[in-house]
């Protein structure tokens, strides 16, 4: 049985998304009504939503039946202090996996600096640079070569994405991140995601 802090925490998570569906649904709306020429991002702030597809770094165990990649979500906020340099703060999902004789889950939080350069007119490359608490379950049968319970703890985290900007306030985002997750055992796994998302200034 999933711990109560552990069904809390994954709980908030899965509240988080559909707020974050419900504040990105007015930047879409109001995007028709945007005007003025394309631009890099500069200062502000801005709240982003990525989907994609994670990858766990999790050996497969003794039995058949592994399946390591699942949907990813992401909710982050991003606070730039110049044109280049910026921090971000962002909530993860990394979806359930199915291993050989288990399954494990990986979610958390993630705190990031956050380094720009602006390529052309509409596009910019980033790299970010932080670390993530985690909160990590496994469950396994006996004789399956896993350990099973649950385990929290910081881990590095690094990415590199692309920004293509649609209008002066929205942005479509093409990224790659990594983030080391406690697993049950004691080890340390990565778990990398590669995701596309939109992402609003105001």
């Amino acid at each position: 049985m999933t711990p109560a802090p552990a069904r809390r925490f994954e709980g908030a998570i899965r509240n988080a998304h559909a707020i974050a569906l419900c504040l990105l649904a007015l930047p879409l709306a109001a995007h028709a009504w945007d005007s003025g020429a394309l631009k890099p991002p500069g200062t502000g702030q801005s709240l982003g939503l990525s989907i994609g597809r994670s990858d766990y770094g999790l050996g497969c165990g003794l039995l058949p039946g592994c399946d390591k990649s699942t949907r990813a979500l992401r909710l982050y906020g991003q606070a730039m202090v110049s044109d280049h340099w910026g921090a971000e703060l962002g909530l993860l999902d990394m979806g359930r996996i199915g291993l050989g004789g288990g399954s494990a889950r990986a979610s958390g939080v993630n705190l990031s600096l956050l380094g720009r350069v602006p390529v052309f007119e509409t596009f910019s490359l980033y790299g970010k640079l932080g670390t993530t608490y985690g909160h990590t379950t496994t469950s396994a049968i006996a004789g399956a070569g896993l350990r099973s319970g649950s385990e929290d703890g910081f881990g590095l985290s690094y990415g590199a994405g692309l920004s293509w900007n649609l209008s002066p306030r929205l942005s479509a985002v093409l990224e790659w991140d990594s983030h080391d997750f406690r697993f049950a055992g004691g080890g340390r796994d990565a778990v990398r995601a590669t995701s596309l998302g939109l992402q609003y200034r105001y």
